[in-house]
């Protein structure tokens, strides 16, 4: 796929979430580099950006990818984060992870999901006998409190799509509103 020619300054923003582990990874994630480039975005991404290394020993490989998609995330002015809840009533971990990461960098952080429901609703289905946050959020409170205290953009779905994992609706969503706040120049720049 050819991506849209941006500027050589545009700002890179690294793309966070669960889609490096669909079997068709690349496509989803050149699709949306795509969007990100008809936004005046670039947009990076782990496997296409920080290829897994080769390595014969397991662990030696998990740390370089890990120490890779840092380095990526380092390279970038902004995240944004596919929160949708992933093998579980939460999103990701790592993506989780990168996220706060991006926040301790002082990154500009924006995050979508493709479930419209609140995160009390999801986690009651698995009850444990432990309180559970009911705060009316899509996830844990420190999710899409460090998000705004960022002063990013939080989107959520207002219906499930019915392919979560392909369906780009609120990627876009997101992204043009990274867009539109990244490429004002006092913004882009700080």
């Amino acid at each position: 796929m050819n991506l849209p020619a941006v500027a050589a300054d545009a700002p890179r923003v690294y793309l966070a979430g669960p889609e490096v582990f669909l079997p068709d990874a690349e496509a989803v994630l050149a699709r949306k580099r795509a969007v990100c480039a008809r936004l005046g975005l670039v947009g990076v991404a782990p496997l296409t950006d920080a290829p897994a290394p080769a390595a014969a020993e397991a662990m030696k490989r998990a740390f370089a990818i890990s120490a890779g998609n840092e380095a990526l995330i380092r390279s970038c002015i902004a995240v944004i984060a596919n929160l949708t809840p992933f093998r579980g009533a939460s999103a990701d971990a790592g993506t989780v992870y990168e996220l706060g990461f991006a926040r301790g960098l002082g990154l500009g952080l924006y995050a979508y999901t493709n479930d419209p429901h609140d995160y009390a609703a999801r986690a009651i289905e698995r009850p444990d006998g432990l309180d559970i946050e009911d705060f009316g959020l899509s996830d844990n409170l420190m999710l899409e409190g460090g998000i705004a205290a960022a002063g990013g953009v939080f989107v959520r779905a207002s219906a499930a799509p019915e392919d979560p994992w392909r369906d780009l609706g609120v990627f876009e969503t997101c992204a043009r509103a990274a867009s539109r706040r990244l490429t004002e120049p006092a913004l882009a720049r700080r």
